[in-house]
């Protein structure tokens, strides 16, 4: 695609939606599970607090999107939470916000995935066996998705997040309706009971304090993804902000009622699931064998039936969202590391834009570290749900508090009373979100830090350290070639010193000669390296049966090495006249085809690397294209794959390949 045609890329309300809220809508399928895991840690006696802590994950979603919306319409760039903090609390707390980010985006592919196999295997236990390949199997399709643009991911991906919620809202009224009739349906687990783990039994005081905060940290992945839409401002239709916020709020209030639905039937139908099956009484078998089933398949078994097409359809719709939920993190992620690119704190690649439009650079980094996690810790929801949320609620509290300094700001120099009502009311907004950010965030960290998300926020400050080096890097790099004296620096060297490397006389070498004489140097001569006196005696002899009219140097290596004299060479002309430039022609020929570069040795590499650290050094290659090279230009008849690559013809004679790519030792 052309570059012109990024607007043509542009996102409506309908296709956004799916885009960067798929993730927040997904989690309704394991954000419920999360609490309910972490309560029948003491058994059953604690599930009565589910609905209070379910309470307190809904304000917090709706203090959080509220708070999002005021983002959306100061910083329309772009940048998030990262231009937030960056802009209003410095550079430092900007990279934090963008290293929690990252972070938090690669594990979204890895939680999403993950759970998406596992809902695969609810509905079909055999497949348990193949969860790792199939979770990595799914990384690979988003990603070949992802490559081929937004828009085309967006259609791609809209259907099934739209039947995931109109499956799970049919499921909810269905099962609200069964039980306002007085036929409340009833879960599979509902007979099992739970054996409490040791010590878990009879918490009290701050022990189930901890107990109650540690289930709301679960619960609150239902929040991950909710920034997704303020970094992904730019890909809206125009009003983007308007668009953007109008999208937010739709998210949350299709997330906040399937949230509510799907938590408000799991305690109708009394499941109960645990960490472990051999915790669960009255299985009446091998706990080792027993499979769990998740929550929303336990629910919708209960609703529709466990071989019903509902139940079935749900099912497939949460696999299916569950692994396009991944979506929300290719968009965010490549978005964010194109910004922090631009500003010099990642590589310059991240920033570029593949043929599709897209951050392919950004995507494939995403898609290669989640797979790692994912290879790592076997694609295991519960094991990688510790690691996650930590990074969301860190660029969530530095947010909102760089928030409130901008309305500060902004209230300081306002003075229309209506525009500052206004700013004051959104002040209140982003305050109260910092606050019980702040607070989730803290609770987030004193109740999984050695769970796991201790790994999480080293990997972090990491990234943090690496960015902040990057940033040294390229500021360094731009000092240092910045023009301080434009009339010295356009001064020409008092001479140039041109030298022609020579393996054997021919044609390349030939060329290279009549090129390097187009120069009109001070001083040019042909330097051969002998590690080969029969060689060296051709050279002489073809020097002078030619006529060739340029000194030839000779230098000894009783070690056959032909890099290192070279190099020592130049660098005595070097100092012989400090102020002189050394220009080094290198003859070599090009090949057509892969295969064909491991029949010669590759010297012209080793001896540019080395001459291209020498200051005063330039290094001059003249290629002669050899006949398998022009068939490969042709477009018909070039063999997939094959490349084309200069092949040295390196100073030191053969003694039996006709052109320069002998295979005598470097």
């Amino acid at each position: 695609m052309r570059s012109e045609a990024l607007g043509g890329t542009l996102l409506t309300k309908r296709l956004a939606l799916p885009i960067f809220a798929s993730d927040p809508l997904s989690s309704v399928a394991y954000a419920t599970q999360e609490i309910l895991l972490v309560l029948t840690l003491g058994g059953l006696a604690y599930l009565h607090f589910t609905p209070w802590i379910a309470a307190a994950v809904v304000a917090l979603m709706t203090v959080v999107v509220l708070s999002y919306r005021q983002v959306v319409h100061a910083y329309p760039s772009g940048g998030g939470s990262y231009e937030v903090a960056s802009t209003n609390l410095g550079p430092s707390a900007g990279l934090v916000v963008a290293a929690s980010l990252m972070v938090d985006y690669v594990m979204t592919v890895a939680v999403s995935v993950a759970s998406g196999v596992d809902n695969i295997i609810s509905a079909v236990p055999r497949l348990a066996d193949y969860r790792v390949p199939m979770a990595l199997v799914f990384v690979a399709l988003l990603s070949a998705m992802n490559l081929r643009g937004v828009r085309e991911s967006g259609r791609a991906f809209a259907a099934p997040t739209y039947l995931f919620i109109g499956g799970v809202l049919i499921m909810v009224a269905t099962g609200l309706f069964r039980y306002a009739l007085g036929d409340a349906p009833v879960s599979e687990s509902a007979a099992y009971g739970v054996t409490p783990r040791p010590g878990d039994a009879d918490l009290m005081g701050l022990a189930l304090v901890m107990l109650v905060l540690r289930a709301f940290s679960s619960g609150c992945t239902a929040l991950t993804g909710v920034e997704a839409i303020s970094n992904g401002v730019p890909a809206f239709r125009r009003p983007k902000p308007r668009n953007a916020a109008t999208t937010l709020a739709a998210m949350g209030i299709i997330a906040v009622t399937m949230f509510v639905g799907v938590t408000t039937l799991a305690l109708i139908t009394d499941v109960h699931i645990t960490d472990d099956a051999c915790r669960l009484t009255g299985l009446g078998g091998d706990c080792a064998d027993h499979t769990q089933r998740t929550v929303i398949a336990q629910v919708a078994s209960a609703v529709f039936g466990s071989d019903s097409v509902g139940f079935y359809f749900i099912q497939a719709a949460t696999a299916l969202v569950l692994i396009l939920a991944a979506n929300t993190a290719y968009n965010g992620f490549p978005l964010l590391t194109s910004i922090l690119a631009q500003h010099r704190y990642l590589p310059r690649q991240l920033h570029n834009r593949g043929d599709r439009l897209a951050f392919s650079n950004g995507i494939l980094a995403l898609a290669i570290t989640a797979g790692l996690l994912l290879w790592g810790f076997g694609a295991n929801v519960t094991s990688l749900i510790h690691l996650y949320i930590l990074g969301v609620f860190t660029s969530f509290t530095l947010s909102q508090s760089g928030m409130v300094r901008h309305w500060n700001r902004e209230l300081r120099t306002e003075t229309a009373p209506a525009v500052r009502r206004g700013h004051r009311i959104a002040r209140v907004i982003n305050a109260t979100g910092a606050v019980v950010t702040g607070l989730v965030l803290i609770i987030v960290l004193a109740t999984k830090f050695t769970q796991g998300a201790w790994l999480a926020v080293l990997a972090a400050t990491l990234l943090w350290l690496m960015m902040r080096a990057v940033r040294r890097h390229y500021d360094s790099v731009a000092a240092e070639l910045a023009v301080t004296d434009a009339h010295s620096e356009l001064a020409p060297p008092s001479r140039v010193f041109a030298i022609v490397l020579v393996s054997t006389v021919h044609k390349p070498t030939m060329r290279a000669l009549a090129y390097a004489r187009a120069f009109r140097p001070d001083r040019l001569e042909a330097l051969t390296v002998s590690v080969d006196p029969e060689g060296v005696a051709e050279v002489r002899s073809k020097w002078q049966e030619y006529d060739i009219q340029v000194p030839l140097t000779v230098l000894d290596s009783p070690y056959r090495e032909i890099t290192r004299p070279v190099v020592g060479y130049v660098r005595s002309i070097r100092r012989a006249g400090p102020r002189d430039v050394v220009a080094v022609f290198i003859p070599e020929y090009v090949v057509g085809h892969w295969w064909e570069n491991a029949l010669h040795n590759q010297t012209a590499l080793w001896l540019k690397s080395r001459l291209l650290f020498t200051p005063g050094v330039m290094v001059i290659s003249v290629p002669w294209q050899l006949h398998s090279s022009r068939r490969a230009d042709r477009p018909a008849g070039r063999a997939p794959g094959a490349v084309r690559r200069g092949e040295p013809a390196p100073p030191g004679p053969s003694g039996g390949e006709p052109v320069g790519g002998h295979d005598g030792p470097a």
